[in-house]
């Protein structure tokens, strides 16, 4: 990225901003992980001026990066404008940005030598026909342009922009004081300051970097304070941040920050005191009450937004930068709360959310808010009632909403903001639900839920209040012993583990007179009908009741009718499930007509039909759907889950869906009736392949993932399966294919020979 970045740097004005672009890596830091946004309810954007929306709490570098993604063009169209009102638009502005660009490099060398040498060449001859090179102003852009090229050459070299690299340096000493020279002999204002930029510029790269804070002292009182003059101030802070003076260089990015917004997101990452002392220092050299404010919001940023609010109140109640470092500090109080209500009750979760909120920040912004001196007062009203509400002080939260509901701009962002603030200090005043208080949030849960997840309101952050006023309600309902409304507004995924409980939802699905909050939580719950239909018929194949899964799976509206990727009657020396779907399959099940099929084998076998084969099929089509065969599409699904390893379900599930007692009892049948060795060898393998499922579901019993399995020393185990295959069915041809296709068993004949 820095390599593309510096390869774009291709305007002459603009590698101030490279110079201290660098610091982002530098001394910015940042943490890179999801957004803070979806932890949260009270939105920035709402009211805060969008200038200053890099800076809002984020665990990213940057809240917004927008600004950072032009970084080598952020003052191009700045430079062109000035040119061309200096040129009194004699050039156009493509003519300009050509001749600024590398692009024109020849072109600004071929008619300099024109005006200087009074040498002409066929470039100078095709620019002659484009643009008036007689004139005066035409010449002096021109020649500014050759003096201030050759320094680009260093200023977008690689890595010229670090500073905690030393730059390429410019040799040659006699060009920095010939644009010094040029300096101090140009009398028109708008070239001088050009010049002056160059020359501080120049100095940077060259092998005195000193010389520009010297050049600056003794020349910045006659310079504009303007956008070139605080881009020169960001150069000195790049030399003193090299040179080790932390203290100096914050102060000067401290001035930048505050007077030009292009760099402002830069500067302020590029604010790095490492030490207490370095910030007392740099405060100290604040000439006045704005400079403070300055550093105080920068600090701010850092480290301490309530003590930077307090110090800049004191300074300038009206102060913008307040508005950011309110809206991190109320960010930074909502994230530290806890939302999960694990093993509390909602009383309990209240109790536990007071003794976090940092009092002195409640009483802070309770005071400003209350004071009327600050700008914006609907912000602080706001803010404040949302910090009662976390306080536990419902009633003055009210007051602080009604206040600012008069004062506050009534856009869709504002209205939508405060009604979810609103909504959060209603249902955090119910501490046990019932008809009565229900009424009082029906009507925000249906926007939450399901109006605002179809709205294009941008940046709204209301995410975090539904899923906590889910988790709120489910608690409430946990505490007054409503298991399935608990269960609707929040998945326990354990619920259905209890037959209990999976009959007292089925009979609230199907229940036709909900009551208002019922529907809501009905519309919610992803568990549909067909969901415990589907797990009803997987409880009961698993239990070896084919005709009560088949009755289930026939009520289904669409999992009956899908289609197993691979044919689970097989059964294989390997499990490969990517093989078994790639083979030949003369039929496809539905998973309908495989129940259908399973019960027809039963019942041959209950007739002493063909009981080996039947007995085999049937094994097979057990193993398949556990976790170890090719039908794992039959037990996953919304109430099981889904997963590539076992550890990936829960332990209820967990020890369901790798239980091959059902297969290895009816591998065990057909080998009683089996008739050949071959027959005998098959079964008994199968049957080996369940005992080394069985030994390893124990090792991993209560291991939540793979990588918490602890080495017992043992590589190989010699099951009673390969041990009898071997004795009694050497002589098989089974016996040999088992040895090509199956590594381990291979392993266990060459340890046994």
């Amino acid at each position: 990225m820095k390599k593309t970045f510096l390869q774009k740097l291709a305007l002459v004005f603009s590698v101030a901003i490279a110079l201290v672009y660098t610091t982002i890596y530098a001394c910015g830091g940042g943490d890179y992980d999801w957004s803070w946004e979806y932890e949260t309810n009270f939105t920035p954007e709402t009211f805060t001026d969008a200038k200053f929306t890099p800076f809002f709490l984020s665990q990213e570098l940057f809240y917004d990066e927008t600004g950072l993604s032009d970084v080598a063009t952020l003052f191009d169209g700045d430079v062109q404008t000035d040119w061309a009102t200096f040129l009194n638009n004699k050039l156009s502005l493509e003519t300009i940005s050509f001749f600024i660009s590398n692009a024109g490099i020849e072109s600004t060398s071929s008619l300099y030598e024109y005006y200087s040498k009074n040498k002409s060449s066929k470039i100078v001859s095709d620019w002659s026909k484009k643009i008036d090179l007689k004139d005066k102003k035409v010449k002096e852009f021109i020649e500014f342009l050759h003096f201030a090229k050759p320094i680009e050459a260093y200023s977008t070299s690689e890595n010229s922009w670090n500073y905690e690299n030393e730059p390429k340096r410019m040799d040659d000493a006699i060009w920095v004081k010939m644009i010094e020279k040029k300096y101090n002999q140009t009398s028109d204002k708008f070239l001088k300051n050009r010049y002056w930029f160059q020359v501080i510029k120049a100095y940077f790269y060259s092998n005195n970097p000193i010389d520009a804070e010297v050049f600056f002292n003794k020349t910045e009182q006659l310079q504009p304070k303007n956008v070139l003059y605080y881009r020169a101030v960001s150069y000195l802070a790049g030399i003193n941040s090299r040179l080790g003076d932390t203290a100096t260089a914050n102060y000067l990015y401290s001035k930048v920050f505050d007077k030009l917004p292009k760099l402002q997101t830069i500067a302020m990452f590029c604010f790095a005191p490492k030490e207490e002392k370095d910030w007392i220092e740099t405060l100290n050299m604040a000439k006045n009450d704005e400079e403070k404010i300055a550093l105080w919001a920068i600090q701010g940023y850092y480290n301490d937004e309530e003590k930077a609010i307090e110090n800049i109140y004191n300074l300038n109640p009206k102060s913008d930068y307040l508005e950011f470092l309110l809206t991190r500090l109320i960010n930074n109080e909502e994230i530290r709360i806890n939302k999960t209500f694990k093993n509390q009750s909602v009383v309990q979760n209240k109790l536990a959310i007071k003794d976090t909120i940092s009092k002195t920040v409640v009483a802070l912004i309770d005071k400003m808010a209350q004071s009327g001196k600050v700008n914006k007062p609907y912000l602080w009203n706001v803010a404040a009632g949302y910090l009662q509400t976390l306080d536990g002080n419902f009633a003055k939260a009210d007051l602080y909403f009604a206040k600012a509901e008069k004062e506050m701009p009534k856009t869709e962002l504002a209205i939508s903001q405060v009604r979810l603030l609103k909504f959060v200090n209603n249902l955090s005043k119910i501490d046990a639900l019932n008809a009565k208080n229900e009424t009082t949030i029906l009507q925000d849960l249906n926007w939450l839920y399901f109006e605002l997840t179809q709205s294009n309101l941008d940046n709204f952050r209301f995410e975090n209040a539904a899923n906590w006023s889910r988790n709120y309600i489910a608690a409430l309902y946990k505490t007054q012993n409503n298991p399935v409304l608990s269960e609707a507004f929040l998945r326990d995924r354990n619920f259905y583990s209890s037959n209990t409980n999976l009959l007292a939802m089925k009979n609230f699905i199907l229940k036709t007179n909900k009551t208002k909050i019922e529907e809501i939580a009905s519309k919610i719950y992803e568990v549909k009908l067909d969901d415990i239909l589907d797990y009803q018929t997987v409880l009961a194949l698993y239990q070896n009741k084919i005709l009560e899964a088949i009755a289930f799976m026939e009520q289904t509206n669409e999992v009956k009718n899908e289609i197993f990727q691979g044919n689970p009657f097989n059964g294989n020396i390997k499990d490969c499930h990517d093989c078994d779907f790639v083979a030949f399959q003369k039929r496809k099940y539905t998973q309908l007509e495989f129940l259908k099929t399973m019960q027809v084998m039963k019942d041959k076998i209950a007739k002493n039909e063909d009981v080996h084969t039947n007995s085999l099929l049937l094994a097979n089509a057990f193993y398949n759907v556990t976790h170890y065969g090719n039908a794992r599409s039959f037990y996953e699904g919304t109430i099981i889950g889904y997963g590539s390893t076992q550890f990936d379900f829960e332990d209820y599930y967990q020890s369901l869906i790798t239980n091959c007692s059902m297969s290895k009892k009816y591998y065990q049948m057909a080998f009683l009736a089996a008739k050949t060795n071959e027959q005998k060898a098959k079964c008994t393998y199968m049957m080996s392949k369940c005992e080394r499922n069985d030994y390893y579901n124990g090792k991993y019993a209560n291991v939540k993932n793979y990588w918490e399995v602890e080495n017992n020393g043992v590589d190989f185990i010699a099951f009673n399966g390969f041990i009898t295959l071997k004795k009694e069915y050497s002589n098989t041809n089974f016996y040999q294919e088992v040895i090509a296709e199956c590594g381990y068993f291979n392993t266990f004949i060459n340890q046994n020979k």
